[in-house]
C-alpha cells in the first residue's frame, strides 16, 4: 500500500510567476493597544506599479490600504484592500491577507524603525484574491496566488505566483 507521503508527492503544487506589485505607503497610524494585547494600524497606498508577463498597470492612488494587526507574539497579520488599474483601463479589486515576522528582535526593531533589512531576515507572505471583470483579466478570479514580499522603507514589493 502506498503511504500518504508518496501520494502527497503527486499533489505537490507547482508555481508560475504572474506579476509583481511595488507599493508606496503613507499615513501610518497606530491605534492604542486593545484589551486583547494586540495593536491595530492603518496605512494607505499612495501609489504603485504592476508589472509581469502580459500584465502591467498601476495601483489606484489612495484607493485603499492595509489594516495590519500586531499580535502579542510580534507577528503582523495583514488585511490590505485596494484597486488596480491595468494599462487598458480595466479596474480590479484586490484583497491581500498574510503575515510578516522577523527572525530576531534586532531585525524586528530595525523594521519598526523603517530601516532596510535583508529579506532573508524575515518572513512576509500574502495570499491575494481578486475581483476582476469578465475579459482579459478574469483568469485572476480563478486561481490561487502566493505572494512573496519584500519590506523596503516606506514601501512593499510583492512578487505573485499563480498556483497551478
Amino acid at each position: 500500500m502506498t503511504g500518504m507521503s508518496e501520494i502527497a508527492k503527486n499533489f505537490e503544487p507547482q508555481f508560475e510567476y504572474a506579476f509583481s506589485i511595488a507599493l508606496e505607503l503613507t499615513g501610518l497610524r497606530w491605534l492604542n493597544t486593545s484589551s486583547t494585547g494586540m495593536t491595530r494600524a492603518a496605512i494607505y497606498v499612495s501609489e504603485g506599479v504592476i508589472e509581469g508577463p502580459g500584465i502591467s498597470g498601476k495601483v489606484v492612488p489612495m484607493s485603499g490600504g492595509d489594516w495590519p494587526l500586531k499580535r502579542a507574539d510580534g507577528v503582523l497579520d495583514f488585511d490590505a484592500r485596494y484597486l488596480l488599474e491595468m494599462d487598458d483601463g480595466t479596474t480590479i479589486y484586490m484583497q491581500n491577507k498574510g503575515y510578516r515576522w522577523a527572525h530576531s528582535e534586532e531585525i524586528a526593531e530595525k523594521m519598526a524603525n523603517g530601516e532596510d533589512v535583508d529579506p532573508s531576515d524575515y518572513y512576509m507572505r500574502v495570499t491575494p484574491k481578486f475581483d476582476a471583470p469578465d475579459g482579459e483579466f478574469d483568469w485572476m478570479n480563478r486561481h490561487v496566488f502566493l505572494g512573496v514580499a519584500e519590506k523596503i522603507p516606506g514601501a512593499n514589493r510583492i512578487h505573485y505566483f499563480k498556483v497551478l
